[in-house]
This record gives structure tokens, C-alpha cells and sequence, in this order.
């Protein structure tokens, strides 16, 4: 089933979290993403790309460490839409210390991951002790709907809040499994089993009205379907046969780490997985339609073949000697293949992330599958030709997504302002940007500058479009840099909130501008 050509368009790139508004609790929350859209909407901008929404490990601040690949994140709840946490006296119900972390969230210059649960948590506590009777019908109804993932999950949950969160660690019994032992945790946990039920309910509720605004506003969501979750994860626990946990996924040495790198999740055994019929990732495949309008497949080459790390210590370890699995191009091929038909058959829209190191016939695969990878201009080049000259975007394919950089990649400023002279005049050799900007070096991304290589991509025959927010006003910001922990990662937000972006007069200028290129170039 080849994917269905997208309609020309432009889009953006940015992080929910980094979304927050005057009213939200110091992140970006589901509500926020109307008055994003009716900012989107001014700008000429119609798809909205965000980084994953699924739930997070605690302690994480990675969209990527999920610990579960279906239930959205309660930390984008906005609590004081919630109607039982204002029946229960709201805000100024909330013990000391969860106002003053509620305080801090809501003036720290980066996301505070920490303080922002902490304040919700304790709201959430509020809201479900005040939950009566009159709701009920509805939640069951939708615990009902939900099930194929919501019963694992929220047992999942629950039985986190009582031994831990390293499933591993938990009494044999529960650790594998056993029928009798999943009985009785159902039963003693009934509760805090709804509880988690209960926040999913409300995030859901949450979300579709968001969906429903960006839509009242022209504009589609996209979401991200991660390649993996974290060990310490629902999915990993309910289907144990389906991963290895005596190594992890990795990266060869690409160019994000001369070393390549180590992602520290478990690997798929794969042939398990294909015997029993794709199951979970069909599961997945059929959540993210039901989530948003399209997904971005991350790490795509990983489906075709995934770099295996042995952890050091196991019995499979062989040092120095990761590899891939399968470890043939045409076994890779066909399960590459067979998976992204399970994706393209849920209906969604579906876009793949084929960056990094890719082998040639991962492209010629999307080919015939249809489907869209990503054209990044710093990499777009004629890499085996002296000089090794930048492929002019007049003629990247139109079943692409033009862009200039992704959430891994530094700014468009950083790159062009750190390039060396020669690889800046190569930019400037592509005939849209030499008309532009002539042959002057210009070492500095003045909006001369910037407009003129965003000119370039929008001109392009790419139906997408999804440019970076920083990207579209030439910040040096960026999300996370790769192969790095730290606290400067996944915290990123905006500098202004975003239900005050038309009275800001930057962002409405940006907004008038991207408008008439839009136009200018067909992608209203």
C-alpha cells in the first residue's frame, strides 16, 4: 500500500513542552495548542510538528524515554481545566509546597520538569478525590474503548506506585507475569489502577479538543512514533518475548558521535515479533492514527536494521563487536518494508526520519513505498562530486520533507554562522539564494540572510514543509544536542507565551512575512 502524496504545504517543528502560555503551569500544555494554531494560522502555516507526547519516565525529561508507547504524558494536562480540581477549591487548595513549586515553574526561563509534577501531581490528587458519580459512565466508557493498551498500562502504574519502577526488581510472580498474581494486583489495586485510568480519561479529553482547535485553525498535527520506549516501561513488561534485554539499540559512528551511540533501550527480537504477527507494532501504529492526523516514523533505518549493542556482562557480549540484525540488505529490506505497510495502513499520513547513516537502498525503499523522507539542506549535497557542491532544493523530489534541521541538529544560525567560508559559498551557489545574496560572504544569519535560504526551501518542489521554530525567526536555540545528557536538553521554550504572540510585534511581523511567502510560493 503506497503512501498517498501530501498536499503542498508549510509547516513547523516544535516541542509541546516548549509551548507554554501566560495561564499554563509552566510548560506547554494540550490547550495551549489553540491560540499556537491561531498564530500557525496567520503565518501561512498549516502542519504542526511535535516531538513525542507519550508518558515519560519519571525523573526523565526526554520525550524519547517513554515509559509507555501509548498513553500520553499527565505533566500536559492543564489542571485547571480539570472541572473537579475547581470543585475542590483549586490552586488555593493545594498544600504550600506544591503552590511554591507551581511558583517556580511558572518563572523559570526553562522548563522545570520536577516542579511542574510536583504542583500537578498534588492538583491531580485534589481533582480525583473530589471525582463523584456523574462522570463516571464516561470514563468507563472510554477505560472500555481504550483497553487494548489502557489495562496494561494502568496496571503498569499501579503497580509502579507500590514496588518501584524497575519492573525487573519487582516479586518473580509479578515480574513474569503469572495469571494468579495479575489477578489479585488487579483486585488490591483497584484504585490507583483507576486513578491512572482516570488521568488518561483526562489527558484524552484534553487532547481531542486540541486536535479540534488546530483543526477550526487549518491546521494538521503530526505526531512522532519513537522508535523505541524505555526498559522500564509497560511495553517492555507486558510483552517480554518481544525484546532483548541483554543488549541495547544504538548508533553507528555518525554525525552526531565519532564513537557512535548507546541508547541504553532494549532491543527487538525481531522474529518474535513477525511470528506474532506485528502485534504491538500494530498497536502503535493504530494509537498514533487515532492521536493525530500523520506521524513521523524516528529512526527509520532502525525498523529496516537496528545497531545492537551487547551489554558488557551478558552472556551474548562479544567486545567491540556490535551489529546489525538482521544483518543481511535483503532480510533488512523486506522487514523494513513489511513495517512501514502496518503504519501506512492505520490511514494517517506517515512522513520517516531517514537521517543518519542510512544505506542507499533505505531511500530507493520509500520510493516505492511512497513515502516521504527528509531533506535537510546542510546535507543535501553531491557528496562523491569534487567540491562536493549542495543539491539545489528546485530539484529535491516532491515527495519529500524539506527542512532545515530537525530537534538533534543545531540552528539554522549556529550551522551557517559556524561553517567555514567555502562551505557558505557553496550555499550561495544555488541559484535561488546566489540571486539573493551574490557573492559576498556573509558571515553573520542576518534576516537578509535567513530569508533568503528559508526562500529557498519554500520554493522547493518538496510538498512538505516543516521548518524548526527557531529556524523561522534565525535563534540560536536548540532542543537537544545528541549523545549528551545534561539539563540544557528537552527544556527549551518559547520566549514569549504563546496566547500573547499577535501583541507581540516580532512574532506578528514574522507571522505577516511567512504569510506572503507562503502564498508566494503556493503553500497557503
Amino acid at each position: 500500500m503506497p503512501a498517498t502524496p501530501y498536499r503542498r504545504t508549510a509547516g513547523v517543528l516544535l516541542p509541546l513542552f516548549s509551548m507554554r502560555s501566560s495561564t499554563s503551569w509552566g510548560i506547554g500544555e494540550f490547550a495551549d495548542v489553540r491560540p499556537f494554531s491561531e498564530w500557525m494560522h496567520g503565518a501561512g502555516l498549516s502542519l504542526l510538528q511535535l516531538l513525542p507526547i507519550n508518558a515519560m519516565s519519571p525523573g526523565q525529561n526526554s520525550p524519547y524515554s517513554a515509559l509507555s508507547s501509548a498513553a500520553l504524558d499527565p505533566i500536559f494536562i492543564a489542571p485547571e481545566a480539570v472541572a473537579s480540581f475547581t470543585r475542590a477549591g483549586g490552586i488555593s487548595a493545594l498544600p504550600k509546597d506544591a503552590r511554591d513549586a507551581l511558583e517556580a515553574a511558572r518563572h523559570a526561563t526553562r522548563v522545570d520538569s520536577d516542579a511542574v509534577r510536583a504542583a500537578k501531581g498534588a492538583a491531580f490528587d485534589l481533582a480525583w478525590q473530589a471525582f463523584g458519580d456523574a462522570d463516571a459512565e464516561a470514563l468507563d466508557a472510554f477505560v472500555e474503548r481504550e483497553q487494548y493498551w489502557l489495562d496494561d498500562y494502568t496496571l503498569y502504574r499501579a503497580l509502579t506506585d507500590e514496588h518501584g519502577g524497575d519492573w525487573t526488581r519487582w516479586p518473580d510472580a509479578l515480574r513474569h507475569r503469572e495469571p494468579d498474581a495479575m489477578a489479585r494486583a488487579r483486585t488490591a489495586l483497584a484504585r490507583p489502577i483507576r486513578f491512572h485510568g482516570w488521568l488518561q480519561w483526562i489527558a484524552d479529553a484534553q487532547w481531542g479538543s486540541a486536535r479540534a482547535d488546530a483543526r477550526e485553525n487549518g491546521v494538521d498535527v503530526f505526531g512522532d512514533l519513537p522508535f523505541m520506549v524505555s526498559t522500564a516501561s509497560a511495553d517492555v513488561w507486558g510483552r517480554q518475548q518481544d525484546f532483548m534485554l541483554d543488549a541495547t539499540v544504538g548508533t553507528p559512528p555518525d554525525a552526531f558521535s565519532d564513537a557512535g551511540q548507546d541508547w541504553g533501550v532494549p532491543v527487538y527480537r525481531w522474529p518474535e515479533i513477525a511470528a506474532g504477527g506485528d502485534a504491538w507494532l500494530r498497536m502503535r501504529g493504530r494509537r498514533a492514527a487515532s492521536l493525530f492526523d500523520g506521524f513521523r516514523v524516528d529512526h527509520l533505518v532502525g525498523f529496516y536494521r537496528t545497531f545492537v549493542r551487547p551489554r558488557r556482562g551478558a552472556p551474548s557480549f562479544l567486545p567491540g563487536e556490535p551489529y546489525f540484525l538482521p544483518d543481511a540488505p535483503p532480510e533488512q529490506i523486506a522487514q523494513g518494508e513489511r513495517i512501514m505497510r502496518l503504519f501506512l495502513e492505520t490511514g494517517a499520513a506517515v512522513t520517516a526520519e531517514d537521517l543518519g547513516t542510512v544505506p542507499d537502498y533505505v531511500r530507493e525503499s520509500l520510493g516505492r513505498l511512497g513515502l516521504p523522507g527528509y531533506r535537510i539542506l546542510r546535507w543535501e549535497r553531491h557528496w562523491h562530486q569534487e567540491g562536493q557542491p549542495f543539491r539545489d532544493p528546485a530539484e529535491w523530489p516532491a515527495n519529500a520533507v524539506a527542512t532545515t534541521g530537525t530537534h538533534d541538529t543545531e540552528s539554522l544560525a549556529e550551522w551557517w554562522e559556524h561553517a567555514a567560508v567555502e562551505e557558505r559559498r557553496l550555499v550561495q551557489a544555488i541559484p535561488d539564494v546566489a540571486r539573493a545574496l551574490g557573492t559576498e560572504d556573509h558571515p553573520t544569519l542576518t534576516p537578509r540572510v535567513r530569508d533568503a535560504l528559508l526562500a529557498a526551501l519554500y520554493d522547493s518542489p518538496s510538498n512538505l514543509l516543516i521548518l524548526p521554530f527557531q529556524d523561522l525567526f534565525g535563534w540560536r536555540d536548540r532542543v537537544n544536542t545528541p549523545a549528551t545528557v545534561g539539563d540544557a536538553n528537552w527544556r527549551w521554550t518559547l520566549p514569549w507565551p504563546v496566547d500573547r504572540l499577535p501583541s507581540i510585534p516580532v512574532a506578528a511581523d514574522r507571522a505577516r512575512e511567512l504569510h506572503a511567502l507562503a502564498e508566494e510560493t503556493g503553500r497557503l
